[in-house]
C-alpha cells in the first residue's frame, strides 16, 4: 500500500514538473515570459534557410506585424484583412497549432469602415501591429485606437471595448501589459497622449492618466514594463519627452525622466542591476540607464547613471545578459556594452535594416533583420559571429521560441525553424 502511494505522488510530481515546465518555456507576451526577450528554451537551432529545417509553413491572410506568442503549444496571432482599400477592415485573432502548423482557429474581433482607419499609416506599419497576450486562460489583443478585446483560448469573445479614442500617428504599435487585474497600454497619439488601465475581467476603463508631455511631436508606439522597485510595483511606460513611472493601481505618475524633444519612441524598457534601459526615439535616440530607486518627480537631474549617444536604436529593445547591454540600431550597427556603466566593449555592423528585437535563447543572440536574414553571435567582451541564416521573405515581427524551435512571423507566412 505504501509503494503504491509512493508510486502515485512521484507520478504527480513528475507531472506537476512536466506543467511548470512547459509553463516556463511558453513565450506569452511580447518579448517573454519577463519582457525582457529571454528564453530558457534548449536546443534552439542555429541552421536554416527557407527549405532547410524548416518544419512547417502556414500561410497567414492579411498584414499584420504582431509578433507571435505561444502558449501550451499553441500560437496566437493578430492580422488586419481587407478586400479593397475602399471595403471594411477585418481585425482578426488566429490559433496555430505549434506542433502541426494548422490553424486551428480564426475569428474576426473588430470589422471597421475605411473612414475609420489611419490615414497617415507608416509604410513599415499595419493595423494590427500590436502583439497578444496571454495569461489565466485568456487571449488579450489589442488594435490601439480601433479596439481592444478578451477572448478565450478556444476563440470566444469576452469583452470588446472601443471606447479609448485617440488620434494615431502612423497607425498603432504599442502592446498591452498585464499587472494583476489590469490591463495597461499606452495611447500616444498626435495630441492629448495618456496611459490607461482597463479591467482585465470586463474591459471596463479602471484609470487614465495624461501625459503632459514638453515634446512637440506627441505620438509614440511603446510597451510598458512592470517592475518592482524597494516593495513597490511600478508600470515604466516611455513617451514622447519622458519616461514616466506609474502607480498600477491608481495610475498616479510616480516619477519621470526627461530626454529632450525624443518622440514615436518604440522599444520596450528593460530593466537589470537596478537599472532600467530606455531608448528616447526620433529624431536622435540616446539610450539611458536610469536608477528607478529613489526617484521621484522629476527625477532627469538625479537618477541618470549613463548614457549611449553612437548607434542607439528606434525600434528593437535592448538585451541584458550578464554584465552587457546589447542593441542594434535601425540602420543595423549592433553594439554590445557593460550595462553598469555604459563603456562600450564592441560595435559591429549587421547588415541590412532593424524592426525587431533581439531575442536571447540557449546561451546565443537572435539579431533578425527586416529582410530576413538573422545573425546569431555569442555573449561576450568581444564580438563572435555563430551563424547568418536568410528566410527570404521580410519581416519586422519578433520571433517566440521555445524548446528546439522558433516561430518568425514573415510577411505572408508563420514559421517553424526547426524540430
Amino acid at each position: 500500500m505504501k509503494l503504491l502511494l509512493a508510486i502515485r505522488i512521484a507520478a504527480f510530481l513528475c507531472g506537476l514538473n512536466l506543467i511548470v515546465l512547459a509553463q516556463s518555456n511558453d513565450w506569452p507576451e511580447f518579448r517573454g515570459t519577463e519582457g525582457q526577450g529571454h528564453s530558457i528554451a534548449k536546443n534552439v537551432p542555429t541552421e536554416w534557410s527557407a527549405t532547410k529545417n524548416i518544419k512547417w509553413r502556414t500561410p497567414i491572410a492579411g498584414r499584420g506585424w504582431s509578433s507571435p506568442v505561444l502558449v501550451a503549444n499553441r500560437v496566437y496571432l493578430t492580422t488586419a484583412v481587407a478586400a479593397s482599400a475602399i471595403e471594411p477592415i477585418s481585425l482578426r485573432a488566429l490559433c496555430v497549432d505549434a506542433v502541426t502548423g494548422k490553424t486551428l482557429w480564426d475569428v474576426e474581433v473588430f470589422r471597421h469602415p475605411p473612414s475609420a482607419l489611419t490615414k497617415s499609416l507608416h509604410e513599415k506599419n499595419s493595423y494590427a501591429s500590436p502583439t497578444p497576450l496571454v495569461r489565466n486562460g485568456r487571449l488579450y489583443v489589442h488594435f490601439g485606437h480601433l479596439g481592444t478585446a478578451a477572448l478565450e483560448l478556444n476563440s470566444k469573445v469576452l469583452w470588446r471595448q472601443t471606447e479609448v479614442k485617440y488620434l494615431p500617428v502612423h497607425g498603432n504599435g504599442g502592446s498591452p501589459v498585464l499587472e494583476g487585474n489590469s490591463l495597461i497600454f499606452s495611447c500616444d497619439g498626435a495630441a492629448n497622449p495618456f496611459v490607461i488601465a482597463l479591467d482585465a475581467t470586463t474591459g471596463a476603463e479602471q484609470w487614465r492618466t495624461p501625459r503632459d508631455t514638453p515634446a512637440r511631436q506627441k505620438f509614440s508606439f511603446s510597451t510598458p514594463l512592470a517592475i518592482t522597485v524597494a516593495g513597490q510595483r511600478q508600470i515604466i511606460s516611455p513617451g514622447s519627452g519622458f519616461v514616466g513611472a506609474y502607480d498600477p493601481a491608481t495610475g498616479k505618475e510616480l516619477w519621470r525622466v526627461l530626454y529632450d524633444t525624443g518622440f514615436s519612441v518604440i522599444p520596450r524598457p528593460v530593466f537589470a542591476h537596478g537599472l532600467l534601459f530606455v531608448s528616447s526615439g526620433y529624431d536622435r535616440p540616446v539610450l539611458f540607464a536610469i536608477r528607478p530607486a529613489g526617484a521621484k518627480g522629476d527625477a532627469t537631474a538625479t537618477n541618470i547613471a549613463w548614457n549611449i549617444k553612437r548607434s542607439a536604436p528606434h525600434t528593437p529593445s535592448v538585451l541584458v545578459i550578464g554584465d552587457e547591454v546589447y542593441f542594434v540600431s535601425d540602420n543595423g550597427i549592433a553594439t554590445c556594452a557593460d550595462a553598469k556603466t555604459g563603456k562600450v566593449h564592441w560595435v559591429e555592423r549587421l547588415g541590412g535594416t532593424f524592426s525587431a528585437s533581439p531575442l536571447f535563447a540557449d546561451g546565443k543572440i537572435y539579431f533578425f533583420n527586416e529582410d530576413g536574414l538573422a545573425t546569431i553571435i555569442k555573449p561576450g567582451k568581444t564580438f563572435q559571429r555563430i551563424a547568418q541564416n536568410d528566410l527570404d521573405e521580410a519581416t519586422l515581427a519578433s520571433p517566440a521560441v521555445t524548446d528546439g524551435a522558433l516561430f518568425i512571423r514573415s510577411q505572408g507566412h508563420l514559421w517553424r525553424v526547426g524540430k
